[in-house]
């Protein structure tokens, strides 16, 4: 009796493997529809997280204050912008970068923080080595030397630990513009910009470096640099779709993965700065050229912000036009902005729907990282 029970046992053990395995099967068959879809990184982040990965902010000097180590530590920044007080030598710059790195985070967001400097060449570098020349002189000598000038400005911000370069521009440089004047931009013409401007940026991304173009719609008719005053670009939509946002199609479509929104005024679209102004933000760069990474604003404490409220409505204001990352040179007003952004998340003002595109796009650049 108990070997025929015993028996029985082993029968009924076989029998429900088989099934076991036949069920496995015919799920397999089924493809997708036949199992419940993985939730996306953002969808299972805390309000707070969802919040911070919204984050740039400065560093100052060549420590890391107990303010930025905590927000890191607990999630309220994505990534940092350095500036060249950040390098008064390299071994220092490095050293910095590395502690940043360190700090433990939340396990969801554990991916590198993003490193993020204005290397473009000429008057606008952070730290020494390459490029070792302006976007003007890379942009009249052709697309082999700049994209020469891209591969080594990898290995030298690579170097370091720096991750992603805010450069190049990608602004058409118009007579009289303070970009033009200043050598920032690669040509007086969009061909020119593009065919000059996108080697250097795919250079960059070959070398394991994030490239930026910026400033979009195009801030080649600018008279003044946003850090001093409110800037108005006085251009049709037709005028900037044919000229200032062409560039911006040869980046996307070559890859680039990152743009940075300008903080002029665009009165062909709206009264308020273009990183606040959803026809620009989402409707020009993301559902007219189609571009599919990160954006981020350029720096939010400045003349050309002032005017729109503190650090708290400009974050407010960055977020429902579809800006990602929200770009603060210090951290006390990227805590304010944090704050904010928390707090609408929670009294439901700003929805996770508007969050969860935007915190998505950042976890999974710094995944790729």
């Amino acid at each position: 009796m108990e070997r025929t029970l015993a028996r029985r046992r082993g029968v009924a053990v076989v029998v429900l493997a088989c099934l076991a395995i036949a069920a496995f099967a015919c799920g397999a068959t089924l493809g997708d529809g036949a199992e419940s879809p993985q939730p996306g990184p953002a969808e299972t982040l805390s309000l707070q997280h969802l919040a911070g990965e919204r984050i740039a902010v400065g560093v100052t000097g060549t420590s890391v204050s107990p303010g930025l180590r905590g927000a890191i530590r607990e999630g309220r920044v994505a990534g940092v912008i350095l500036f060249a007080g950040n390098f008064p030598t390299r071994a220092a710059g490095t050293r910095l970068i590395t502690r940043l790195q360190a700090i433990p985070r939340p396990r969801k967001l554990r991916d590198p923080l993003l490193i993020m400097v204005d290397q473009e060449g000429g008057q606008v570098k952070r730290l020494s080595g390459a490029p070792t020349a302006s976007a003007a002189e890379m942009g009249g000598r052709g697309a082999v030397f700049s994209a020469r000038q891209g591969r080594r400005t990898a290995a030298n911000l690579r170097d370091v630990g720096v991750n992603v370069d805010l450069a190049p521009v990608l602004d058409v440089g118009r007579p009289g513009g303070v970009v033009a004047e200043t050598e920032r931009s690669f040509g007086s013409t969009a061909a020119r910009v593009g065919a000059t401007a996108v080697p250097f940026a795919k250079a960059l991304e070959a070398g394991d470096i994030v490239a930026t173009g910026k400033h979009f719609p195009g801030f080649g008719d600018a008279r003044e640099n946003t850090d001093f005053s409110t800037e108005r670009i006085d251009l049709s939509k037709r005028e900037l779709r044919a000229v200032d946002e062409k560039p911006y199609a040869a980046f996307i479509a070559a890859g680039g993965r990152m743009v940075m929104l300008s903080t002029a005024i665009y009165p062909a679209f709206s009264d308020r700065p273009a990183a606040f102004t959803r026809a620009i933000a989402t409707g020009e760069l993301r559902d007219r050229l189609g571009f599919e990474g990160v954006t981020v604003t350029d720096a939010l404490e400045t003349p050309a912000v002032d005017a729109f409220g503190g650090p708290g409505k400009a974050a407010v204001a960055g977020v429902r036009a579809g800006a990602d990352l929200l770009l603060f040179g210090r951290l006390g007003p990227a805590e304010r902005a944090y704050r904010t952004l928390l707090a609408k998340l929670r009294s439901r003002a700003l929805s996770r729907s508007q969050f969860e595109p935007a915190v998505e796009r950042v976890l999974n650049l710094r995944a790729e990282l």
